[in-house]
């Protein structure tokens, strides 16, 4: 009777846990822009880069993407800081899960209708704006981000 061993390979694209973090909130926004787009293509496209003045998809797939790729880059150093035993892939995906939560609930239905508001959007939302579809693109941000996340570090 013969008997394998494997033993782990370093492939070498493990990336340090800040850039993990720029990556999976990269690709966290990215899907997350695709939702959007199909759901609310207003909110890609006016309300986001209204946020710095700018208008178009283009500035605000810019926008959302570099708003992703920060929230992912502080993910990470709340993930490593926080929980530092925390590194499962179940666990991690649900600390990414938690963090489009929160997310949501910080930046979406609290900063931006007030940040739109401020700026002179015609369109702001209300205050507080705890819209529904607005969660469900935030946890998809977060499980994609914490997907990518796990598995680039």
């Amino acid at each position: 009777m013969a008997t394998e061993t494997q033993s782990a390979t370093d492939t070498g694209l493990a990336l340090p846990d800040w850039q993990a973090g720029v990556v999976g909130g990269i690709a966290g926004a990215a899907v997350m822009a695709v939702l959007v787009s199909l759901m609310n293509a207003a909110v890609l496209a006016g309300a986001i880069p209204a946020l710095y003045g700018l208008s178009g998809g283009i500035a605000g797939w810019v926008v959302h993407l570099s708003h992703g790729a920060v929230l992912g880059v502080v993910f990470a150093a709340l993930v490593e800081r926080g929980y530092p035993g925390a590194h499962s892939t179940g666990t991690v995906v649900g600390l990414g899960l938690l963090w489009g939560v929160l997310t949501w609930v910080g930046l979406a239905a609290l900063v931006m209708p007030l940040w739109l508001s401020a700026v002179g959007f015609p369109m702001a939302p209300p205050f507080p704006n705890f819209a529904p579809p607005s969660l469900l693109w935030h946890a998809v941000y977060g499980g994609v981000l914490g997907v990518a996340y796990a598995g680039l570090r």
